[in-house]
């Protein structure tokens, strides 16, 4: 089955490699028969809710993400009519934060984003950088970790009830404060953890690749079959290690 990916701004938004989930995606996709169709936008290009079954948003430098963000968040109506029809999103970093409410700078300006997920993002005195471990629990009864690595100043703060990708084991997460990381809403998922994030954490590049099958069937989501992840365990093992090594959540 051909599945079919629109990347927003991969020229400006690619910062640690986030170009990785897209070949991960690529690749689990074709060892089980199915076809990654991606398809780059940029500046200027309009968003079709309809041609798409995943979108995917990486994370860059300040001046890109300034850069990007008023087209980005201009897009908001067509992002947030793919999403509820039951495309597939990731958002990686400074993609999380844009999809999210806006961003609001120590200068008092206010970077306006597209309104999907239920949070707000204020810049910070201090960056929070290290390795990162969550609990995850996307569906009822099934727990796994995520591992990754985070580089932000921004808070995220969630709105009351919204719900977290993860729980903090060792890490910052949103806002150093809470415990929480990232943000689950539906299909659609934000996060600050990166590396890139999905080669190290295969099972989350499987959910997302069910999520996208199912829209694009028009059924619901199934059990993918298995792969070997002989590799994909031992980038895990070592990520996860290293957020260990560092301490309790900070």
């Amino acid at each position: 089955m051909r599945i079919v990916v629109g990347h927003l701004y991969p020229g400006y938004l690619n910062i640690y490699a986030d170009r990785g989930n897209i070949a991960v995606l690529d690749q689990r996709a074709a060892l089980r028969g199915h076809e990654l169709d991606v398809r780059s936008l940029g500046i200027g290009d309009p968003v079709d809710p309809d041609a798409y079954d995943l979108l995917y948003v990486g994370g860059g430098q300040d001046r890109e993400q300034a850069l990007v963000a008023p087209d980005l968040a201009g897009k908001s109506e067509p992002i947030q009519a793919a999403h509820a029809s039951g495309v597939a999103l990731l958002a990686v970093c400074g993609g999380y934060q844009l999809l999210g409410r806006g961003y609001g700078g120590r200068d008092g300006s206010f970077m306006p984003g597209v309104g999907l997920f239920p949070h707000e993002t204020v810049a910070g005195v201090t960056r929070m950088i290290g390795d990162v471990l969550l609990e995850c629990e996307l569906d009822p009864g099934e727990k796994h970790q995520l591992a990754g690595f985070e580089n932000h100043a921004g808070r995220t703060l969630l709105d009351p009830g919204a719900a977290p990708l993860g729980r903090v084991m060792f890490g910052f997460g949103n806002d150093g404060e809470s415990g929480l990381e990232g943000c689950r809403l539906g299909r659609a998922i934000g996060t600050y953890l990166h590396g890139p994030l999905l080669p190290r954490n295969p099972w989350l590049a499987d959910w997302l690749l069910a999520q996208a099958l199912a829209h694009a069937s028009g059924t619901d989501p199934q059990p993918l079959e298995p792969l070997p992840n002989t590799l994909e365990a031992e980038a895990f093992r070592i990520a996860a290690g290293r957020a260990r090594k560092r301490g309790g959540r900070r």
